[in-house]
């Protein structure tokens, strides 16, 4: 028998019992899931989008695959903070009393409509929040919050200055330097960052000449977007002093642990999940016999060794 691996791993002070979870808008809110695999192996459950009021999302057509992944303009679809914790709030408290740490996301349009969730959270059992940052700032001509560093620094303060429980800040990669935004978002109090979002995407139906999509762009995720993942989390891991979530197209634990050796302290899985709703047991079990393979005792080594 060879000597066990140590897979827990910390984040803002609240320790998961290994690196992988779900990826925001990918997973429901666990429930569904629950029925297929032993969501209780996975070290924590993120949330879909949660707003202030109903958000009813945007018109369809709204997901489009692509070569090596899939375009979603879902638009955050949700029915708000109320009905959230009615409907959801009892079943995730009962998976995290099963050991698995609860991430609520965040989204709003203003930075109100974010206090406004988070302070409806204070006394949730959750164990961080991961703030949503690619949403639209209506007051601001609609530029996503987390496409400009004043405004990204601005948002990260004011929930922070709120927020009950840990706070990420939840990066968009649709920016010139991701380091930059990896230094507002740190300068504004965060806890910890996650990365990437979706990368901004379009598809035409060339026989039609129309838009895929009835947004006409949307998010693409996937395998296609893992090569800019790892590149962004490296660059961000070396920008700030706080722990970085990766994900971007993972698909394999190779994919997982190359996201951790360039320096993030965990890793979310996304997409993998629609078509193998087990794909981040798989990624688990793929990581797990790595490090057995490898001698490592602890994952923690891992987190930014890259060499060369």
């Amino acid at each position: 028998m060879g000597t066990a691996c140590r897979t827990e791993v910390t984040i803002a002070g609240v320790t998961l019992k290994n690196p992988v979870m779900s990826a925001s808008g990918t997973f429901g809110n666990g429930r569904e899931y629950a029925e297929l695999i032993d969501i209780t192996r996975l070290g924590a459950l993120v949330t879909k989008g949660v707003s202030l009021t109903p958000w009813e999302g945007n018109g369809t057509p709204r997901i489009a695959e692509t070569p090596s992944g899939m375009l979603n303009a879902i638009g955050l679809q949700n029915p708000g903070i109320d009905v959230f914790l009615e409907r959801e709030m009892p079943f995730l408290e009962e998976v995290r009393r099963q050991g698995v740490r609860v991430i609520v996301n965040v989204c709003g349009h203003s930075v109100e409509e974010y206090l406004g969730v988070i302070d409806r959270l204070a006394q949730a059992p959750v164990d961080l929040l991961e703030i949503n940052v690619s949403c639209p700032n209506v007051k601001e001509g609609a530029i996503a919050f987390g496409q400009d560093p004043k405004m990204l620094e601005e948002v990260t303060r004011a929930c922070k200055e709120r927020a009950k429980q840990p706070v990420i800040m939840k990066l968009t990669p649709n920016v010139t330097d991701i380091r930059v935004l990896a230094r507002a978002a740190e300068a504004g109090g965060a806890d910890a960052i996650s990365l990437i979002n979706t990368l901004t995407g379009m598809k035409i139906d060339v026989e039609k000449k129309r838009f895929l999509l009835a947004n006409r762009t949307g998010g693409l995720s996937g395998p296609a977007i893992h090569p800019v993942a790892v590149r962004m989390v490296y660059e961000a891991a070396h920008a700030v002093q706080i722990p970085v979530i990766g994900m971007g197209g993972v698909q394999s634990g190779t994919d997982a642990l190359e996201l951790m050796l360039a320096g993030a302290s965990a890793v979310a899985v996304g997409t993998a999940t629609f078509h193998e709703p087990g794909a981040m047991l798989r990624i688990l079990d793929e990581m797990e016999k790595y490090l057995g393979r490898h001698g490592i005792t602890d994952i923690s080594e891992l987190i930014g060794a890259v060499q060369g």
